[in-house]
């Protein structure tokens, strides 16, 4: 009786979680808000409308030193763990009780970052956090790596507006993906963590050092 009231009790405390779970056919057909761009005759832009200014970028016209660089920074063991990192959730465990309880670290993956932008709220709760593990499964399943790091660089926010990898090299550098440089991709792949903080318009030395991070990550 212990036994089957455990397992029920394990049943209900999961459906609890996964129920009105997002559906990930919206990942699939990916359509977010994009600017819109108005050109002249010759074809030279002389307006933008948007609601989010964000220009997607395919994968394939991503430089591999800036993929290196975010998964450095953000989820070293982003093509080894299946969505979930847990050896980094103990060490995030760990480095926070020393603290005294004080969140010092955190141990999300990329996924569950792309997760939580894009199918989430990201509103700090317990049970927020397991729906979106469990999501986070599911995606790795059904999604290649490749695949995620398209929908996580299109649709994370880097500050001062700009939506998705594409804006943001415009924003800090004036320059293309394809344009931008090791060093410039490190410091575009700092700023996730806390766009205002990372800022190099607004906080430049602490943009260096999480620059400086980033690379000796790499």
């Amino acid at each position: 009786l212990l036994a089957v009231a455990g397992i029920g009790g394990a049943i209900a405390f999961y459906l609890t979680f996964v129920r009105d779970l997002p559906d990930l056919r919206t990942i699939e057909d990916y359509r977010p808000p994009i600017a819109s761009r108005v050109v002249d005759r010759n074809g030279e832009t002389i307006g933008r409308f948007y609601k989010e200014r964000r220009t997607l970028a395919p994968i394939e016209s991503l430089p591999q030193h800036l993929v290196q660089a975010f998964v450095a920074g953000e989820d070293s063991a982003f093509f080894e763990h299946a969505g979930i990192d847990y050896r980094s959730i103990l060490r995030a465990v760990w480095v926070n009780l020393r603290a005294g309880g004080e969140i010092k670290q955190g141990a999300s993956t990329i996924t569950q970052q792309m997760v939580k932008g894009l199918l989430l709220s990201p509103e700090r709760r317990f049970k927020r956090k397991i729906r979106e593990m469990i999501l986070a499964r599911r995606i790795e399943k059904r999604f290649s790596k490749q695949e995620i790091l398209y929908l996580y660089l299109n649709q994370i926010y880097f500050g001062h507006g700009a939506y998705g990898i594409r804006e943001a090299a415009r924003t800090y550098f004036d320059k293309d993906i394809h344009e931008l440089s090791v060093s410039e991709s490190a410091l575009l792949a700092g700023l996730p963590k806390a766009p205002s903080r990372y800022s190099p318009f607004q906080n430049p030395m602490e943009a260096e050092a999480r620059r400086r991070y980033v690379l000796s990550r790499m």
